[in-house]
């Protein structure tokens, strides 16, 4: 089993973690995500591929919360969406 933690952006509340929990667990090499919310994190437990870090970078990005440092105005809105979506579905 591999380990990759990414600092994200965006993340917020608890609406924000399920969003992003459901988002990657459909990739199918990923057994477990750990989201903290006080540190901006998402910790990911993956097996098969060597380095899928990209991936999981890539798709934090497409659901508006891209890696520290590499936020733009737009994924910052698509994360609220992606928030109160998460909120509702829990």
């Amino acid at each position: 089993m591999k380990t990759e933690k990414i600092i994200i952006e965006n993340l917020k509340c608890h609406g924000c973690a399920n969003t992003i929990r459901k988002g990657l667990m459909r990739i199918e090499e990923v057994s477990n995500v750990d989201i903290d919310i006080e540190e901006s994190s998402v910790k990911i437990e993956y097996e098969g591929k060597n380095n899928m870090r990209e991936a999981f970078v890539e798709k934090l990005r497409k659901l508006g919360y891209p890696e520290e440092g590499t936020g733009k105005l737009n994924q910052q809105i698509k994360s609220y969406i992606s928030c109160a979506i998460g909120r509702v579905n829990k």
